[in-house]
């Protein structure tokens, strides 16, 4: 019997034994084809050397050092590096263990940040509904799904949620995507208007929004007005970048595509690319500055804040990646995945959209393609394919409640950087396997 808390009680996994470029191994031998990267987690595969020759030389020259004392070679390195290659006046990061821990932080930068300046009055963040932060209390109060939130409400913090920019959905026939995007831009600028425009703090948002949506992008303009209105009111902007960021959508941070930088930005998953639990929050030179000006103290704090070995993992990602110019390739390689996901699934009865950026793909599942309904949340469509592509040899990270926390099914794709079009055409044939079996059982 294991001993083991499970995310289910009632779940009877296999043990991973192995790993092998795309492929996961169980004990049983079957290998399973990570179209999902984990929770697009494992950008780099799991077997590539450089990583791991990183760890093992860390782990044997230093495994820990306490941030509250010593500084160490590969957090100065990883910071370096990040650095150079993020947009606008990012200038620090602060490493932390996950994306949860890096949106907390960001969150009471926030905060710090205008009480050092002399605004304390700046209470409020806004978020937008539909969007997932994390599942720490800040984090998940952010966060706008409501199955996540429903039962531990009484402990989340008061936080405003405005509308997303999730046009298939939310877009009425026949306004332009561009005047959508910027009407529900706009929500932001009325939101900060019924709360004061003296006491918003700041605006999070997820690039490209993952778990709870699939892998939606936002309308041409829509970060740019958003930007813009963070500007006007003196609001920081701050870009939940954990699952979207990285490479993830074929640019190292993902809002490159959109032409704008933030305030503070959080990453984590493909930044250790699963060898090794780290994530960060990059802040802008004058929020730095702000409290280094101030009382020069974060009142903040991990055990594992700049963890040696974690940082030397993502430094060799991060290497990895620039040197081999793995964004590019996830460009390239997410456009024939867009294609062929179109070429088998565009006509399909039940599949009503299909979208995302680079390597992060979503289908949305429908009862019916013309009205966009959704299925009977009672059907339990995004458990049975998962169910279903998991016997097939997928791992794919199929989510309910994609209109509202309870209505609405889809299937996010995430698969590693590294994969082949061949790899991306047998994920597809299993994929539609899944879909098969499950919409013959309807």
């Amino acid at each position: 019997m294991s001993h083991v808390f499970p995310r289910h009680c009632h779940s009877d996994l296999p043990t991973a034994v192995g790993g092998e470029g795309c492929y996961l191994i169980d004990a049983e031998g079957k290998r399973y084809f990570d179209g999902s990267g984990g929770a697009a987690v494992s950008c780099l595969g799991h077997s590539n050397q450089r990583v791991r020759d990183a760890i093992k030389a860390q782990v044997e020259k230093l495994a820990f050092a306490h941030t509250g004392f010593l500084t160490s070679e590969p957090a100065e390195a990883l910071a370096d590096l990040l650095i150079a290659n993020a947009p606008g006046d990012l200038d620090r990061v602060y490493f932390v263990s996950g994306g949860s821990e890096a949106v907390e932080s960001a969150i009471k930068l926030a905060r710090q940040y205008h009480v050092e300046r002399g605004e304390p009055q700046r209470r409020h963040l806004i978020a937008r509904r539909q969007s997932y932060h994390g599942n720490t209390i800040g984090a998940l109060s952010a966060g706008g799904n409501a199955w996540r939130r429903q039962q531990f409400a009484p402990l989340l913090v008061e936080m405003s949620h405005i509308a997303p920019c999730y046009d298939y959905a939310e877009r009425p026939e026949g306004e332009s995507l561009e005047a959508y995007g910027l009407r529900v831009a706009d929500e932001l600028e009325a939101e900060i208007l019924r709360l004061g425009t003296d006491s918003v703090m700041a605006f999070i948002a997820e690039p490209v929004v993952g778990a709870t949506l699939g892998a939606v992008p936002s309308v041409p303009g829509y970060f740019r007005r958003v930007r813009e209105i963070c500007d006007t009111y003196g609001v920081l902007l701050i870009l939940d970048e954990v699952m979207c960021g990285m490479g993830r959508t074929g640019h190292l941070f993902a809002c490159d595509a959109e032409g704008i930088a933030p305030d503070i930005l959080c990453i984590a998953k493909g930044l250790g690319a699963g060898y090794q639990p780290i994530g960060a929050m990059l802040c802008s030179k004058q929020i730095y500055e702000t409290i280094a000006n101030g009382t020069g103290f974060f009142q903040h704090g991990h055990t594992y804040l700049g963890h040696p070995v974690a940082a030397a993992a993502g430094l060799a990602v991060v290497q990895e990646m620039l040197e081999n110019d793995l964004p590019a390739q996830v460009q390239a390689r997410g456009a024939y995945l867009q294609s062929a996901l179109e070429a088998r699934f565009g006509q399909h009865a039940h599949i009503g959209d299909i979208r995302g950026r680079g390597l992060f793909r979503g289908l949305e599942f429908v009862a019916d393609r013309s009205t966009k309904e959704p299925f009977d949340p009672k059907l339990g469509i995004a458990g049975k394919l998962k169910k279903a592509a998991f016997a097939e040899g997928l791992i794919c990270y199929p989510m309910p409640g994609t209109r509202d926390g309870r209505h609405g099914d889809h299937v996010l794709l995430a698969p590693p950087f590294i994969a082949t079009e061949a790899e991306l055409d047998e994920m597809i044939d299993r994929l539609s396997r899944a879909v098969d079996t499950v919409m013959a059982g309807l």
